[in-house]
């Protein structure tokens, strides 16, 4: 139906309600009513008809194709947001017709729906935003660690801005072109989008520089975050803590602080262990040939000790070392063969990767004791295994210190005290 026949029907109704009776002011507003109420329903059967048909054969589309694209399309309601398109030219189309009689008032229904229209694009777009975001993540290994939400979170806001610039335009004819001062619009945008203009460079910075992936198990002592990072947007960084709570970091500080990434370490062949024995140090003493024959029985070390007895028995005896005392020449110490143990047991041990740094050292001496150090890497880097390994190493040590005439050191406890009270 043309323009000019939807008139000559309103006009038809005009006359007619003119000629029986009607002044010409209820007329013109009956007749409006009228091309109003049915233009409306004309759109509301047509957008349901038109969701309905739109909807149902993107979904058939979507069901034959490969891609997995046009599926997160329809999750995102694209099909939706485009079947409005259809009822809104219809209206486009009534409003002038419908309110002929009634100009302003066409115009503020053409000003509304044209803000619709605006707000509905900025729809759409948000949607195909959302979809390229869960198509990347889901298809593309490469992007499923990367800051996508940040780089959706800036074009969302350009396109809303657009948008309300458009609506701001629309409502009061200002353009934007004749904007006086620039600068003073920039210093206003800049002071109320600091944290998004911060939190977006730096989201570019941590992007770039490759410094957090989302699955990056991350340390930040100052938020208390210690726990796997789950996403990555414009303002902020979530952490996922090992207690199952939730710490939220901003952005910018991955840049501007300090942080503790563990990725070097899951990436690696093992997972560190640096722990310490505290030794006695009234308890270390050199060894006796009977000791030395004592400790020959220990199979790990035997090959060590013999060795060390031969080199230095030569050595005494070059020199005319008088071993009437054990401080003259060359000896051995029980620390220095329990350090030497604890050396063999770790090489031994199949948990451990000999690949990496392994040492076994001896700290400067401190009041809680001699610090005996273990600094070796386990080969499995799960939390539970690396601590089941970590125990099982310094139980079996811990154990062995008495076979070398060694004591811990341990702070007296009050039934140490009650025992020398008794």
């Amino acid at each position: 139906m043309t323009t000019s026949e939807v008139l000559f029907i309103t006009e038809w109704i005009r006359d007619y309600l003119y000629a029986h009776g009607f002044s010409l002011f209820w007329a013109n507003l009956i007749n409006a009513i009228v091309v109003i109420v049915i233009g409306l329903l004309i759109i509301r059967l047509l957008d349901r008809v038109t969701r309905s048909v739109i909807v149902q054969l993107f979904k058939a589309f979507s069901n034959k194709t490969k891609t997995t694209f046009d599926d997160f399309l329809v999750e995102s309601n694209f099909p939706r947001f485009v079947a409005h398109l259809s009822p809104l030219a219809v209206l486009w189309y009534f409003i002038p017709i419908g309110l002929y009689d009634y100009p302003e008032i066409a115009q503020l229904a053409t000003k509304v729906t044209s803000m619709y229209f605006v707000v509905l694009c900025v729809l759409i777009v948000r949607s195909i935003l959302r979809t390229t975001k869960t198509y990347l993540k889901a298809g593309y290994e490469q992007y499923k660690d990367k800051p996508l939400e940040s780089y959706m979170q800036v074009l969302m806001m350009f396109t809303w801005g657009t948008g309300i610039f458009l609506i701001i335009n629309l409502m009061t004819g200002f353009s934007i072109e004749s904007l006086a001062s620039l600068g003073a619009a920039s210093a206003m945008i800049l002071l109320i989008f600091k944290d998004t203009i911060l939190g977006f460079v730096a989201s570019i910075q941590v992007s770039i520089n490759d410094m957090v992936r989302i699955g990056d198990w991350i340390t930040f002592s100052k938020y208390g975050a210690d726990g796997t990072v789950i996403e990555i947007n414009l303002a902020s960084v979530r952490v996922q803590n090992f207690d199952n709570t939730f710490t939220t970091i901003p952005t910018y500080s991955l840049i501007s602080d300090s942080f503790q990434n563990w990725r070097g370490m899951q990436e690696s062949g093992g997972r560190r262990i640096k722990r310490s024995l505290m030794i006695k140090q009234n308890s270390v003493r050199f060894l006796t040939p009977e000791d030395v024959v004592s400790f020959k029985n220990i199979a790990l070390i035997k090959p060590y000790i013999e060795h060390r007895e031969k080199d230095i028995t030569k050595y005494n005896v070059q020199n005319q070392a008088d071993k009437s005392l054990l401080i003259n020449g060359r000896n051995q110490t029980n620390l220095g063969v329990f350090r030497k143990y604890i050396d063999a047991y770790l090489h031994e041990n199949p948990a451990i990767n000999k690949d990496l740094f392994l040492m076994v050292r001896h700290l400067a001496p401190t009041d809680h004791g001699i610090p005996i150090e273990v600094y070796a890497f386990s080969s499995d880097k799960r939390w539970e295994n690396y601590e089941h390994i970590q125990a099982d190493i310094f139980d079996h040590l811990i154990a062995s210190v008495s076979y070398f005439d060694l004591e811990l050191y341990e702070a007296p406890s009050s039934g140490d005290v009650q025992s020398l009270k008794s």
